[in-house]
């Protein structure tokens, strides 16, 4: 099977729209994290003209990307420049830690 990590980077105002939009769409993992930066869209009124975003990342069979990309956009669109990107990535395996059966001790 193969996976992929979708990441999104959001104005952290559409975090609980984008977060609801996920909880109806096939996930495997999804990860929510309030950052600041800047892109395109640069906050001038800030010195460092960083503005607060979320980094979303989730993680999904290849053939749900398309509709959870679209979900994330969906929920994410203001109509401003500072709506954010969604980002793609190949995804080589995932291990889930509660499968592992550890190993005795030698």
């Amino acid at each position: 099977m193969e996976y992929r990590k979708i990441t999104a980077i959001i104005s952290a105002g559409c975090l609980p729209a984008v977060e609801e939009a996920l909880q109806h769409e096939a996930t495997i993992e999804v990860a929510i994290t309030r950052i600041k930066g800047y892109g395109d869209y640069k906050n001038f009124y800030d010195p460092e003209w960083i503005s607060a975003q979320a980094r979303v990342e989730v993680f999904a069979v290849l053939a749900d990307v398309p509709r959870i990309a679209e979900a994330i956009m969906g929920a994410a669109y203001a109509g401003f420049d500072n709506d954010g990107i969604v980002a793609v990535l190949p995804v080589e395996d995932i291990y889930r830690i509660r499968d592992h059966i550890p190993r005795p001790s030698p």
